[in-house]
């Protein structure tokens, strides 16, 4: 705005212009509570969330994963579940997940795929058959028929053994020498004196060439009884062969007749059918399992922490789909085990052991098909996670490695299972920070989380949107199932939530404050024994929701009526203005006036912040000032240079200060300063103005108003008291009542502006300041009737007297 243009006067705002009530237009008049309203079942005002989360779903190809962003409280979280469960994909197909041996090597577990729903009904079945074959398997090897086959496969290798052996001795008898069998099971030689054994003596006796003949009889025999060992030896094997294969037909006569249903039941799988196939080939390589006397080993191949069954032959089943649906898996504390799985170790009388039975799933394993949704920065936070889950989501498997043998924690031998084919969607919840962080420092995040769903903060307020806002209310009612509101609670509600937005055309989308608030109405609802929640009720909860916080605000409020902050809310002072500020906790914020005063000396022009001097002042306040100061040099200093030097400060603040709100009331004050005019008292002003001297919108006009209005009542109040702020900011009131009827009655008033010169003529009941009659076009000659053209002329006083000095 040109300087030398005449202010528009201040506009007195109506007191509906200062709340906007919610007349739930498009509800029909019948429709008295949320009992006769339909729960919503989209994502409310986040159309543009849910048009990303339908497309990622509807992607099949690697990559296509979800981060959501917005801030907490915005209910991401129920609203993307909410959504999931009501618009379930139809064409997924789910699988059950099975662990079981490797036949070939052990410390390699084998993938078992299964049809949703029939991962346990397929262990029970193997466990039954193996508690049969536990017992049958014994009785087939106990019986007459067993034996008598037994027996004559023994008595087949006992008489070649005998006829070959007989052959030999009666040879050796016929040339003197008796074959016989010592007591360690070795056959020996003995020349014969007569019938009895030649001793030392009587072999002496005879001549050297009977020696001689003893021995070479001898050495032959001997090369035949070895031959005959050998032929026996072969005898041995053939004989163990064919009753190794008498043992397995046997077994596998057994097997046959209890795996045969199992093949049938489960002939529409294969991969359970070749499980059962090669189980059967592995229980005949490994008949002593079920056979063996020994109680360590057989203690060892039973050691189980359920059943007593043989464990090679159990199944792991890691993920059943009881049902068709689809698996929504929320993992609150995703570490590298809870998202990954892990193998347990069992011990066994000191021996510890591990294998594909004590492989235990991880909520990847359980969303497998499906969805998994988890926290940004939980996952960030846990050593290994993030790395592994790019990892998986790279190669679409889920290895399940060891984190310890991961990280050289430990030598012990550990297992390597299969991989599992992997087909989840990962949804990531996350505030715009960590979603910048991983943009910039990772490479992978873009290539693996390819969809973003942006929350909105706020939605248009519109009827329609607030007859969806009403839906939306009774979807929290349902589903916690509260006592019902009424319109008018519902009306209440949405007036709530157009305040938490801070604008009369929007409303707030973070259901959790809403969800919050609806609990507590239904708390005090209850307590007063009423059958539905109120408008009273709702009342009720926001007053003691600010009672619970309000001890700071408390605090500061007595203050101003014990004297120790200074204020004033009446009369006119020089230099001294009531700027208004907001006071932030973690959990409430509130409104409170801030005395402002400038002092001038002669100088050379400069504003002194005394702020920004002895460093309190931030560096948007510091700008702030910075502006103001070219504005007044571009109203003041047209022609010459202003000869004073201002010292602004905010009094009785002792901590930090920053915001440009209250560059307008820092203006003011310089300029009664330098006019000696007074300033209104019993007015306050917020805004920010830029270098034309025109209102610039700021934060927390509620709070702000709200703090004068009630520092005002502990100081008295008056019929002109009141506050200026930018015209901008007029959409964004929602006053509390009291406020809203003290305008209604002309108590208290509240003035929009578009330039500072208006918030000059309320304050100081002047022209800001038009062009002399006299003046030439750009001279920079106020009327000097008006505040500039006082000023001007108290300046130019000042420039006569320091040419005189």
């Amino acid at each position: 705005m040109p300087t030398d243009v005449v202010s528009r006067q201040a506009t007195l705002l109506d007191s509906k212009q200062l709340y906007r009530i919610c007349e739930l237009e498009q509800l029909s008049k019948d429709c008295q509570s949320t009992a006769q309203l339909t729960p919503l079942d989209d994502i409310v005002g986040q159309e543009r969330a849910q048009q990303a989360v339908e497309f990622a779903m509807g992607i099949k190809e690697k990559g296509y994963n979800i981060y959501a962003i917005g801030q907490n409280g915005l209910g991401k979280r129920t609203m993307i579940l909410r959504y999931l469960s009501r618009h379930e994909p139809s064409d997924h197909t789910l699988y059950d997940w099975c662990y079981v041996v490797n036949f070939d090597d052990t410390r390699s577990p084998k993938v078992l795929k299964l049809n949703a729903g029939t991962g346990l009904e397929f262990k029970k079945f193997i466990e039954k058959l193996m508690l049969k074959l536990v017992k049958a398997m014994p009785l087939a090897f106990d019986n007459e028929m067993y034996y008598a086959r037994t027996e004559k496969l023994k008595s087949q290798l006992a008489r070649k053994q005998e006829a070959a052996l007989s052959e030999l001795t009666e040879e050796a008898k016929q040339k003197g020498i008796e074959l016989s069998l010592t007591l360690q099971g070795d056959y020996q030689m003995v020349a014969l004196n007569g019938e009895e054994p030649h001793d030392e003596s009587s072999f002496e006796a005879l001549t050297e060439a009977e020696r001689n003949q003893f021995e070479s009889n001898i050495n032959g025999l001997e090369v035949k009884l070895r031959g005959i060992i050998r032929q026996i030896t072969e005898w041995e094997e053939e004989f163990s062969d064919k009753q190794q294969e008498h043992d397995e037909q046997v077994a596998k006569e057994v097997l046959i007749h209890f795996i045969k249903p199992l093949k049938d039941k489960f002939k529409h799988q294969p991969e359970a059918r070749t499980f059962l196939t090669g189980m059967q080939a592995d229980i005949l390589d490994n008949l002593d399992i079920f056979l063996e006397e020994s109680e360590e080993q057989l203690g060892l191949a039973y050691a189980s922490l359920e059943k007593k069954m043989p464990r090679r032959y159990q199944v792991n089943v890691l993920v059943s789909q009881g049902t068709q649906k689809f698996p929504i898996v929320v993992e609150e504390s995703p570490s590298y085990h809870s998202l990954f799985g892990y193998v347990e170790n069992a011990t066994f009388r000191g021996t510890v052991f591990t294998d594909f039975s004590l492989i235990r799933s991880g909520s990847l394993h359980k969303a497998n098909g499906g969805v998994l949704l988890m926290d940004a920065v939980k996952v960030l936070e846990r050593p290994y996670v993030w790395d592994g889950l790019k990892r998986a989501l790279r190669s679409r498997k889920l290895d399940l490695s060891s984190l310890e043998r991961e990280v050289s924690l430990s030598g012990t031998i550990s297992l390597a299972p299969e991989p599992i084919p992997l087909d989840v969607k990962i949804i990531l919840f996350g505030d715009h920070e960590t979603y910048q962080l991983l943009q910039h420092y990772d490479p992978d995040f873009s290539e693996l989380f390819r969809v973003t769903a942006d929350f909105e903060d706020l939605m248009d307020r519109t009827p329609t949107s607030e007859a969806h806002y009403a839906r939306f209310i009774s979807s929290i009612v349902h589903d916690n199932n509260m006592l019902h509101c009424d319109r008018a609670a519902i009306a209440r509600i949405i007036e709530y939530s157009s305040r938490e937005a801070e604008d009369q055309q929007k409303l707030s989308l973070h259901s959790a404050n809403v969800a919050n608030l609806l609990r507590e109405s239904n708390y005090c609802a209850k307590l007063a024994s009423s059958e539905q929640i109120s408008v009273l009720h709702v009342e009720q909860a926001l007053r003691n929701q600010e009672q619970r916080v309000s001890r700071l605000h408390d605090n500061i409020m007595q203050s101003f009526s014990n004297g120790t902050t200074l204020i004033s809310t009446q009369g006119k002072v020089i230099g001294q203005i009531n700027a208004l500020s907001v006071i932030s906790t973690s959990d409430h914020q509130f409104g409170m006036p801030n005395r402002i005063t400038a002092t001038t000396a002669f100088g050379k022009g400069e504003v002194m912040d005394i702020e920004h001097r002895v460093k309190l002042g931030g560096q948007i306040h510091s700008k702030g000032v910075l502006i103001l100061t070219a504005y007044l040099a571009s109203v003041l200093g047209k022609t010459s240079h202003i000869p004073l030097t201002t010292y602004l400060t905010f009094e009785q603040s002792y901590s930090g200060v920053d915001g440009d709100s209250a560059s307008m009331a820092e203006c003011c004050a310089i300029i009664s300063a330098i006019s000696e005019q007074a300033l209104r008292q019993d007015i306050a002003i917020t805004g920010s103005m830029n270098q034309f001297g025109e209102a610039q919108p700021i934060g927390g006009v509620n709070e702000k108003i709200e703090g004068f209005f009630d520092v005002c009542k502990i100081k008295g109040r008056s019929a002109e008291q009141g506050v200026i702020i930018p015209a901008s900011n007029v959409a964004n009131l929602m006053l509390r009542k009291d406020i809203v009827d003290a305008v209604a009655l002309g108590e208290f008033h509240i003035w929009a502006i578009t330039h500072v010169t208006q918030a000059m003529e309320l304050l100081l009941s002047k022209s800001a300041g038009g062009l002399s009659p006299t003046a030439l076009p750009n001279s920079g000659q106020y009327d000097p009737e008006s505040i500039f053209g006082i000023s001007q002329q108290k300046l130019t006083a000042l420039r006569a007297l320091a040419k005189t000095d």
